[in-house]
């Protein structure tokens, strides 16, 4: 396959900074799109970067190379001068995939696989060299081999890609070992007979040994001692790998696996090469990376003098992509942003924003008359924040911080979906899928007045399943509704989604029945009147469940007018409003729910699609797509 050379445009480090834009407040500019939208701007202006090396161009002057990422997901390589700060960016070929895994080879070439698509670029000619488009999807990890040929090993079923830079050879070998669940090859290397090994995780560890030659791939660790978790390979200087699971370990050489135990000596032969955290500093010339700030635009370099200096430089971004959003008791519309992780308030009456550093990716956000509440990723943690008070940065053991870490349900949930604060006031609730590789999530019951938290797993709700929403009953009661979806990368195990019902004094699920046949997520859930929930199962179909008879009472899908409700990590698909009114959440627009008829009528088509949401302040839904918040004025209650 041929080479490829992408357009690229350049920057010119800025003379000032723009730090004031991000971490304090700024004019957003709302700008008024009709039919009562409005688009209040980008939540969080920065990129991410997703494997950054130090080294030199053409002429031999110290750069870096950063692959960036923002809503869109990995958009361009950025290459910056260190003498100067200036920048040049070159688009990627990709859309929608962002690098997790990335090497510099001997030849001073920088490489990444994802998006399907495995890129060479050369530094020395400031352009992408290289292109091959590939099965699906993204490299978890990269190795060069003993004869400079760079190989690739991706998610989700343990793909393989070599690219010999010298002649041009580039083989796709597929997907070689292909399991019921995604796989996560986070390590591969190469012996020096030109074997390669893979070490797979997360749900059932596996090390895969490929002939180079005919492409046969045989695995290496026996059924029996599979387990949860992650096997490792790692390239000696001996010319041989070493895989390891748990306390086993393997020789690994010329396609022989020999199990062996722990090396008394090892000597690791080392790559500029790891996961989207690649961060090399060192260039050949000396000169040494320090901290390349995407948030402050701003780059610090030790030079081989020894001498410390920071330059100001910029890059394009369309910013990062919004999480979660509700309304403060501070009359702000407030969530985070993934990739960076940040938090964002945006105030409607001055049309200002603040940006800060958050603790990890705010999935879930539930606010009261009060504080704040968040749930996040990674780890299921529980945060409190406090708007009238200080920013303080959240620190895991300092109960002085604001937010205020409060509790984690690691393992147990990973990836928060739901965030409930009972009516009691004293309790909070967290739902979500649980760790890589495992399924079955559960809940984090977080006692205000205890200042605790307890943890019930998926056994103690319904085995190898997910809460994905909550709502409160009466009596201490709490219905749950599930999802059949494991934790990233695990093996979903349920055919079928439920509804539970548990007593939250006795922490004990006490009905539970497949209600809504054949779903596998119920999406969202919402107390309406005369004691009805509401809710919709994969996105597509309303029903109404009755509590009392634990029966539902009506059900029917959504027509392809109106299509699907929006959905993420943590869906607010219904949005009430102070007068009662019942708003919903599609992609295509945003409807009304008649709780009496059960009708659902489209008040006004969107001029996005709609995404995260939702958040009803002062009169406006607010709601975001990519990495924008916008907003619709709702109508005047009729009634």
């Amino acid at each position: 396959m041929s080479g490829m050379h992408t357009n690229k445009w350049k920057n010119v480090a800025l003379g000032a900074l723009t730090a004031v834009m991000v971490t304090n407040m700024a004019e957003a500019g709302s700008r008024d799109l009709g039919n009562g939208f409005a688009d209040h701007g980008v939540a969080t202006p920065i990129s991410n970067h997703r494997g950054t090396v130090t080294t030199v161009d053409g002429a031999g002057k110290p750069v870096v190379l950063s692959w960036l990422m923002d809503h869109r997901g990995g958009y361009c390589l950025l290459m910056l001068d260190l003498t100067t700060g200036a920048t040049e960016q070159f688009p990627t070929p990709w859309k929608g995939d962002s690098p997790f895994a990335a090497i510099l080879s001997s030849r001073n070439r920088y490489y990444t696989h994802c998006g399907s698509w495995f890129v060479e670029f050369d530094p020395a000619k400031r352009a992408f060299t290289f292109s091959a488009k590939t099965v699906n999807q993204m490299a978890m990890s990269m190795t060069e081999d003993d004869n400079g040929v760079i190989w690739s090993a991706t998610y989700p079923q343990s793909g393989v890609a070599s690219y010999n830079p010298e002649t041009g050879e580039f083989r796709d070998y597929g997907h070689i070992y292909k399991q019921n669940w995604r796989q996560y090859p986070r390590t591969v290397s190469a012996d020096d007979k030109g074997w390669i090994y893979l070490g797979i995780g997360n749900t059932a560890s596996q090390i895969v040994m490929l002939d180079p030659v005919s492409g046969e791939a045989t695995p290496v660790i026996p059924e029996d001692q599979r387990g949860h978790g992650r096997a490792i390979t790692e390239r000696d200087h001996n010319g041989k790998v070493w895989g390891r699971f748990n306390k086993l370990w393997w020789e690994l050489h010329d396609g022989k696996a020999r199990v062996i135990e722990k090396p008394s000596s090892r000597k690791p032969k080392r790559y500029i090469a790891d996961s989207q955290s690649l961060f090399h500093k060192k260039a050949p010339t000396g000169d040494q990376l320090v901290s390349l700030d995407l948030v402050n635009r701003e780059v610090t370099v030790k030079t081989v003098a020894g001498k410390t200096r920071t330059l100001p430089f910029d890059y394009e971004s369309e910013g990062a992509h919004i999480m979660g959003i509700a309304a403060a008791s501070n009359g702000t519309a407030c969530g985070g942003t993934a990739f960076p992780m940040r938090f964002f308030s945006y105030a409607p009456k001055t049309d200002e924003w603040v940006n800060r550093e958050a603790h990890g990716q705010w999935n879930t956000v539930a606010p009261t008359e009060d504080v704040f509440f968040a749930g996040g990723y990674g780890g299921g943690f529980l945060l409190e924040w406090d708007p009238r008070s200080d920013w303080v940065n959240t620190k895991a053991d300092d109960a002085a911080c604001n937010p205020r870490f409060l509790d984690q349900a690691k393992p147990t949930i990973n990836r928060p979906h739901d965030l409930l604060v009972y009516p009691d006031g004293r309790h909070v609730i967290l739902a979500g899928t649980p760790g890589y590789g495992l399924t079955g999530g559960g809940l984090l019951i977080w006692d205000r007045q205890e200042q605790k938290a307890e943890i019930l797993t998926h056994t103690d709700l319904l085995e190898w399943q997910s809460t994905m929403a909550l709502v409160a009953l009466p009596d201490g009661k709490l219905l749950g509704g599930t999802t059949t979806a494991a934790g990233t990368g695990g093996e979903p195990k349920a055919k079928e989604a439920e509804l539970y019902v548990l007593d939250l004094a006795t922490r004990k699920v006490e009905w539970h029945a497949p209600l809504v046949k054949g779903t596998n997520t119920y999406t969202d859930m919402f107390m309406g009147p005369r004691g009805l929930v509401f809710g919709f199962a994969d996105r597509k179909t309303l029903f109404v469940f009755d509590p009392r008879q634990r029966a539902i009472a009506h059900t029917q899908t959504l027509p392809d007018t109106l299509g699907l409700t929006t959905s993420g990590q943590g869906p607010r698909v219904f949005v009430p409003s102070p007068d009662g009114r019942i708003f919903v959440l599609l992609v295509k627009g945003i409807a009304q729910l008649n709780p009496d008829t059960y009708g659902i009528s489209m008040l006004a088509q969107a001029p996005v699609s709609i995404s995260p949401g939702g958040a009803w302040l002062d009169g406006r839904i607010y709601f975001g797509h990519g990495s924008h918040l916008y907003s619709w004025q709702a109508p005047q209650d009729s009634n």
